[in-house]
């Protein structure tokens, strides 16, 4: 009974093995799988927001929820929390909470209708880091700030630096430096402890300093702190008795004797012995540190066993014992010993290992089962103490769990047993001990599916040659599929040598051969069904290098070749790299790199070293090294080289039916080694005279075996070949005659084709006489159509390389081969190639035509494939003809020139640019293939829509008087739509061509002219007119114009077209008067130019025109009027433009110009209308000196250097003085007096009669009115504004320049202005 347990059990294992191997496609109905967990403990950053993560997938996708301190966490609740959609990880916001209001132990559960997962416990907690952090951000001081005191020792004894760094988690990192961050030398004698203290075994003179530091790192927050400094001072005996003992009161001398040299003592560990407890797979860390003088050196021994050597070592100078991954055979008893010349201690640690819990084997892996199936869960574990172990199901104790008869818990072991539908569950497998816990889920999913392939159909495998090839089966089914492999015919099932079938369906060749290459199937079976799945290996030839690089040793200055000749495999892609000692090449051009060597030009000594071809592949690669020795070039005597001389005693042995073997002499070298030979051959059968290159072999070798062809008559001779060149060729050999054979090729390059509809051309490179291999050569000719089940029709050719098949159907494919024939037999079964009959025009039209208009310029065309059976040939593509039928303005002319678009390809769609808008096009497409074109589909019309016009053909000034501008203007050329208006803008330009205001000017669509009036005179003005359409306005042509006294003459600066206006816009001029309109043309004249006029501008006269003629070739043509003899009319091309500045031209004379536009040569010119212009002798600018800029500053200088002078002048003579009233008067009556106009400074006229005015030049007070006193002959009307003073005897009491020191503020406004112009006058009169 028992053994038939043990049976069952131990099937059930194999079976639960099996199905836990299997991956259910996420299509297929499952429970819930943890994917996705935060850590266990989980140390969170309080500056960021708190993310704890929990994926999980199943079928349907399961939905998640929390538990926090064990109880459910309520997440709508909480506003700072959310959960990702379709995800149960929470993001926690921190800006408005505190980070540690979070902190706790948080569980993630994640259920659907067939199972509940759980992920482990959760710790969030905040790293006491940041609170460290937060202490430095708020000034607080980590390490106290008390006064350290300065540490002076006895020379000799021993020392111990505290450190005690703050706590932190993780814990920090010590290190000691100085005040220059630079780290602290560390010797056997001085050194640091785990716990960071600062150890000497004994202190000596060079010790003192007074910044030793300690500083802690805290590595999830990237700070550093650091300690108060410590002094330490280190003395000798002799020095302490001579310093004062004042300065040693608040000090601990160790000792006042003299240190002796003594045996070690250990500062740490104390006591003889001690123990340590480490957890399997941590760090075991066992320090021993000792005093004394000698410094004593520390040894280390395993008491119970021997250290493990490759998983310690020492640190500190062998003061600390490190062993990494710890396992239970590191428990035990170790000795450190610390020695020196004055005797020896020892400490003993006895180490104990624990263990947290951990696997065995891995977790329980998830069981898939078909219903009736049996399957085992395990969750096999151990630790120290051995853990205990629970089981639940959906998160509950599977004591507390619904019942289940085919259920049977043992320990660590779930046995299920004739399990059915509806038992699908997950398990959580809990092993926990006093260390730690482990916690799994595992589901169990009852399904019932057929067989599947999980691995992509008709996937490549390639593999080199020689090497292991492995094909993968990935299936899934319940129950569990069996795998059954096949090689192409299937024969038989793959299951023997040299193939090995895995569990998981993989096949594997151990050492792959090309006869391994080919179609696997992999079937797929279970009780519901089957299901193949083919796959394809390629094993492919090794890459190798044939011709290693040699080492070369070359002198500086020369060039020198590493070669490196590779082989592989012709299907895959290589890729030469060359190395120098292992790196990359240098960046110098004098290092050649071909695709098979690699050359380096004027050699120096930094050439030397190991050079390295790799050639690699996508499979392989292969690698080959050889040095380059650069040594100083050496005088060598002039030495005679020559070409070597031919060989000699040709003799041929070992004769065979297709090969014989050739030896010769070789002749003088001549100073300079023979490196190869070249064996040459003459047919005298079939090329009598002609010498063929064979083939070569070294330069050390004397004979050749030579593989020769059937049915020709060889005759050899040999050439050797140095460094100077070819010998001349032996003398020849004897004959030798090969015996005909069969033909051992067939004929290449195979094509079948059609000349005409109903034939089939089949072509072939013929052999040559050589490839004959005997007499009678001929060719076996075969085809059929390759889609139809019929058998080959043969004809034999002779002396043709082609044959002709007439009476075929219109582009059929055929299946050709062609066959080599001689009267000894047949060659091999050639290779079928395919070709196809003779092409005919289509017979049908793409269907379904539309257009849609995108934009003005640009429609996308649209049809209907044809079909390919009607194409009759092969596609070549679409091609779209189309055509301007008209242009909706009756101004634009008719266009019919018809375009084409092709379109290769099997295309459905096209676009057509370069559309004139507001046009009516007409098209159609049509197919072609390589015969030509088919039928035109039916032809259909759109219209563009309306664009943006052009620039005005032309803008002309005339009637330019003192303060108007008469501008006449031609519609555009290109007018894209119609004209709704024009705008014209003009501003003026100053002397320093800084243009002024804008004005702008609306137009109506038939005016072409306007007068503009109020216009400033003797002023430069530039004009901007542009036409519009409802899409807007088009470019601007613009104009400039002088507004002179002289009318006679108009200065016309310059004309260009261009994208608009500059300059900020105002509002419209107040007033324009347009002439009255110019009727429209009634019909377009016969010339195809229009609207010709010229106008004189600085650079020549100005020929512009509107041209509406075909004709792309357009020139101006003119010659000098009433010219003597037959003088020719010289030409200026305009480049497509509609305007043109004559340059050049003499001034003074007269000229006829005219316009030409020129088609093809077979048709006739087209000439405008003839121009008489003539070109003033001088053009020149008039314009007022007055209103420059330069004149007004030199006129202000001068009046301000007289005014300057005038006051320097007063104030010497008045200086003191008095000013009498009566002067006053006298000048105020002087007729020859003028007041200075301070606008600009110049002198006015003076009136008696305006005595109750200001006078001209001088400021009103602020308030508008001058003030008066009953005197009319009083200064106020002269002087600044303010009221005056008066002595007894009427004199003037005040300054003359300036405002009165005197002066009340409060009596009135203080002026600023200029002194009184009267008495500055009067100053001048008594000057002069």
């Amino acid at each position: 009974m028992m053994e038939r347990r043990m049976d069952t059990a131990l099937l059930v294992l194999l079976m639960g093995h099996l199905a836990a191997a299997l991956e259910v496609p996420l299509d297929l109905p499952q429970p819930p799988t943890i994917t996705q967990q935060s850590p266990k403990d989980y140390i969170i950053d309080p500056r960021e927001n708190i993310v704890i993560h929990c994926d999980a997938k199943g079928k349907p996708h399961p939905s998640f929820s929390w538990t926090r301190n064990g109880t459910h966490f309520d997440i709508d609740e909480d506003v700072n929390v959310v959960m990702r959609p379709h995800s149960g990880t929470l993001v926690v916001d921190i800006s408005r909470e505190k980070a540690d209001h979070y902190e706790g132990v948080y569980q993630c559960t994640a259920r659907n209708k067939h199972g509940t997962a759980v992920s482990h416990n959760i710790v969030i907690r905040q790293s006491i880091a940041f609170s460290i952090l937060r202490a430095l951000l708020k000034g607080s001081p980590l390490w106290s700030k008390e006064r350290i005191k300065q540490i002076v020792v006895q020379e000799g004894v021993s020392l111990v630096l505290p450190c005690r760094p703050p706590a932190g988690l993780p814990p920090p990192i010590i290190f000691w430096m100085d005040n220059n961050f630079q780290r602290l030398p560390q010797s056997s004698r001085v050194s640091q402890s785990l716990n960071g203290d600062l150890y000497f075994s004994n202190v000596l003179r060079e010790d003192s300093r007074n910044d030793y530091i300690c500083y802690a790192r805290f590595p999830h927050t990237q700070t550093i702190q650091q300690k108060q400094p410590i002094t330490v001072k280190v003395l000798n005996l002799e020095a302490i008795n001579d310093t004062m003992a004042a300065f040693y009161n608040e000090t601990d001398l160790f000792s006042e004797d003299p240190v002796d040299e003594r045996k070690p003592t250990f500062l740490i560990p104390s006591g003889s012995s001690s123990s340590h407890t480490v957890l399997r797979g941590q760090v075991l860390e066992m320090e021993c540190i000792a005093e004394g003088l000698p410094t004593p050196e520390i040894s280390w021994i395993k008491l119970s066993g021997d250290l493990p050597t490759q998983r310690m070592s020492y640190l500190y100078y062998q003061k600390n014992l490190r062993i990494v991954n710890v396992s239970a055979s590191d428990a035990g008893d170790y000795r450190c010993s610390a020695k020196n010349m004055l005797g020896s201690v020892h400490h003993t640690i006895h180490v104990s290992v624990k263990a947290s819990p951990y696997w065995i084997g891995g977790a329980p892996r998830n069981l898939v089962l078909a219903p009736g199936e049996n399957g085992v869960l395990t969750c096999r574990a151990s630790g120290t103490p051995k853990p205990s172990i629970t089981w639940a199901m959906n998160g509950i104790p599977i004591a507390n769990s619904p019942k289940d008869l085919s259920r049977k818990v043992e320990e660590d072991t779930i046995i299920f047993t004739d399990i059915q539908m509806g038992s699908s569950a997950v398990y959580q497998c809990n092993v926990s001990n006093d260390h730690g816990y482990l916690m799994a889920n595992a589901f169990v999913n009852v399904l019932s599916e057929p067989p599947r392939v999980l691995t992509p159909a008709n996937k490549v495998y390639q593999v080199i040659k020689n090497h292991r090839a492995r094909i993968d089966c990935a299936f899934f089914g319940s129950p569990i599929p069996k795998i059954t492999w096949f090689k192409d015919s299937r024969s038989s099932t793959l299951d023997g040598d040299p193939y090995i079938q895995h569990d998981n369906g993989t096949l594997e060749i151990h050492t792959a051969q090309a006869r391994n290459s080919g179609k696997y199937t992999c079937a797929a079976r279970n009780m519901l069904g089957i299901y193949e799945n083919h796959v394809y290996l390629e094993v492919k030839e090794p890459t190798r290098i044939l011709k290693q690089p040699e080492y070369k040793v070359v002198q500086r200055g020369r060039s020198v070749v590493f070669e490196c000749k590779v082989k592989h495999d012709p299907t895959l892609v290589p890729t030469m790299t060359w190395l120098k000692d292992d790196g990359e090449l240098p960046d110098d051009e004098r290092l050649i790199v071909d695709s098979d060597s690699l050359t380096i030009t004027d050699v120096t000594e930094s050439d030397g070293g190991v050079y390295t071809c790799i050639m690699n592949t996508t499979l392989d690669h292969d690698s080959a090294s050889a040095e380059l020795t650069v040594v100083e070039a050496t005088p060598t005597p002039a030495v005679v080289y020559e070409r070597p001389d031919p060989p000699t005693d040709l003799e041929l042995t070992d004769q065979k039916k297709r090969s014989v073997q050739l030896t010769w002499t070789p002749g003088d070298e001549h100073n300079s080694p023979i490196q190869k030979f070249l064996i040459q051959y003459d047919d005298s059968l079939h090329h009598r005279g002609h010498w063929h290159n064979l083939t070569e072999v070294p330069g050390t070798r004397t004979t050749a075996h030579l593989k020769l062809s059937p049915y020709v008559h060889y005759t050899f001779r040999v050439l050797a070949l140095n460094a100077m060149g070819f010998s001349r060729p032996s003398f020849p050999s004897r004959m030798f005659k090969t015996e005909a054979a069969a033909p051992d090729e067939n004929p290449k390059d195979v094509e079948g084709f059609g000349t005409e509809h109903d034939n089939l051309v089949i072509s072939w490179k013929p052999l040559t006489g050589l490839q004959s291999n005997g007499p009678g050569l001929r060719y076996r000719v075969m085809w059929r159509q390759k889609a139809v089940e019929s058998d080959w029709t043969t004809v034999t050719v002779s002396n043709n390389s082609r044959f002709v098949v007439s009476g075929t159907p219109t582009f059929v494919p055929y299946e050709l081969k062609v066959q080599a024939v001689n009267d000894h037999g047949v060659g091999p079964e050639p290779a079928i190639a395919r070709g196809y009959s003779g092409e005919d025009l289509p017979v049908a039209a793409p269907e379904n035509v539309q257009v849609v208009v995108l934009n003005s310029t640009l429609a996308e065309v649209h049809w209907d494939p044809v079909p390919h059976k009607l194409i009759r040939g092969h596609l070549k593509g679409y091609k779209v003809y189309y055509w301007k039928e008209r242009s909706l303005h009756k101004h634009n002319p008719y266009h019919m020139e018809k375009l084409i678009l092709m379109f290769s390809g099997n295309h459905s769609h096209g676009m057509v640019p370069g559309l004139h808008p507001f046009s009516v096009y007409s098209f159609n497409v049509r197919v072609y293939n390589g015969k030509g074109e088919g039928p035109v589909s039916p032809t259909q019309q759109f219209d563009t829509p309306e664009g943006v016009p052009g620039a005005p053909t032309s803008l002309i000034v005339t009637n330019s008087n003192l303060d108007t501008l008469t501008l006449e203007w031609s519609p555009p050329h290109d007018r894209k739509g119609r004209i709704t208006g024009y705008t014209l803008k003009y501003q003026p330009v100053n002397n320093s061509n800084e243009l002024g205001p804008v004005e702008e000017l609306a137009l109506l669509a038939n005016e072409t002219s306007v007068t503009l009036p109020n216009l400033k005179y003797s002023t430069r003005y530039k004009f901007y007119l542009n036409a519009k359409t409802v899409r807007g306005a088009g470019p601007a042509i613009s104009q400039e114009a002088v507004t002179i006294v002289d009318e006679a003459l108009m200065s016309l600066l310059d004309v260009d077209v261009g994208e608009g206006t500059a300059g900020s816009t105002q509002s419209s001029h107040p007033l324009a008067q347009p002439p009255p309109h110019r009727l429209p043309d009634e019909a377009l004249p016969v010339s195809p130019f229009g609207n010709v006029s010229s106008s004189v501008g600085e650079d020549g006269p100005l020929i512009s025109w509107e041209y509406w003629g075909p004709e792309k070739n357009v020139y101006v043509e003119y010659m000098v009027e009433n010219s003597e003899g037959e003088q020719e009319w010289q030409k200026e091309p305009v480049n497509g433009s509609q305007n043109v500045v004559l340059k050049g031209l003499k001034g003074g004379l007269s000229y006829r110009v005219r316009l030409v536009a020129k088609g093809h040569h077979d048709q006739p010119l087209h000439h405008s209308e003839e121009l008489l212009v003539t070109v003033p002798a001088v053009a020149s600018r008039q314009v007022d000196i007055a209103t420059q800029g330069w004149f007004i500053g030199l006129m202000c200088a001068i009046a301000l250097l007289i005014l300057i002078l005038l006051i320097i002048c007063f104030i010497q003579r008045n200086k003191g003085g008095k000013y009498p009233v009566k002067e006053k008067e006298d000048a105020h009556t002087d007729p020859e007096f003028q007041p200075m106009k301070e606008d600009d400074c110049t002198f006015g006229e003076y009136s008696d009669n305006e005595d109750h005015k200001p006078l001209k030049g001088s400021r009103t007070p602020s308030n508008g009115t001058v003030k008066r006193d009953d005197s009319d002959d009083s200064l106020v009307d002269y002087g600044e504004g303010g009221d005056g003073q008066f002595n007894e005897d009427g004199s003037f009491i005040g300054q003359y320049s300036g405002k009165s020191g005197s002066r009340d503020t409060a009596e009135g406004h203080e002026s600023s202005e200029a002194p009184s112009p009267i008495n500055t006058m009067n100053s001048l009169n008594s000057f002069v």
